[in-house]
């Protein structure tokens, strides 16, 4: 079981800087001890969960937030490669994305995302979705 001293691992594929930085700020905040790795693109991304795959790390990510819209490799193929495999299907999927499309909506969710939230252009907004990674993590994740 999970405890409050344990690390969780967070792996953020996003190509914003200034959402990163909004999400680190908002885990500290919420008193969340992380390990945040991430990674600006897609195919990036592809490498890093073949090579946790290939080796089955202990540095397996608990927690994997993703945007739809990436350079090189979407979030749509990258949802898709992980649904596919059965290691890295386990990872819990958060999708942050600026895509209030209903399709990238749908093939998060038949892809297994847990949630999505369009990110909003007001801080504050986008500053509350991030307390429902915290909430998440928290009060479900923890328990496994």
């Amino acid at each position: 079981m999970w405890q409050a001293q344990n690390t969780i691992k967070i792996l953020m594929i996003e190509d914003n800087e200034g959402d990163i930085i909004l999400t680190r700020e908002k885990l500290r905040e919420g008193k969340i001890n992380n390990e945040l790795t991430w990674l600006m693109d897609g195919e990036k991304a592809i490498e890093f969960l073949t090579e946790v795959k290939t080796l089955k790390a202990t540095e397996i990510p608990d927690l994997i937030l993703l945007d739809i819209n990436l350079p090189k490799i979407n979030g749509h193929e990258i949802m898709e490669f992980i649904k596919l495999d059965s290691f890295l299907s386990t990872i819990p999927l958060f999708i942050l994305s600026s895509s209030d499309n209903a399709n990238d909506m749908e093939t998060a969710k038949e892809n297994n995302a847990i949630h999505y939230l369009v990110k909003p252009l007001d801080i504050t907004d986008f500053l509350t979705g991030i307390k429902k990674v915290n909430s998440f993590w928290l009060n479900i994740v923890k328990i496994h």
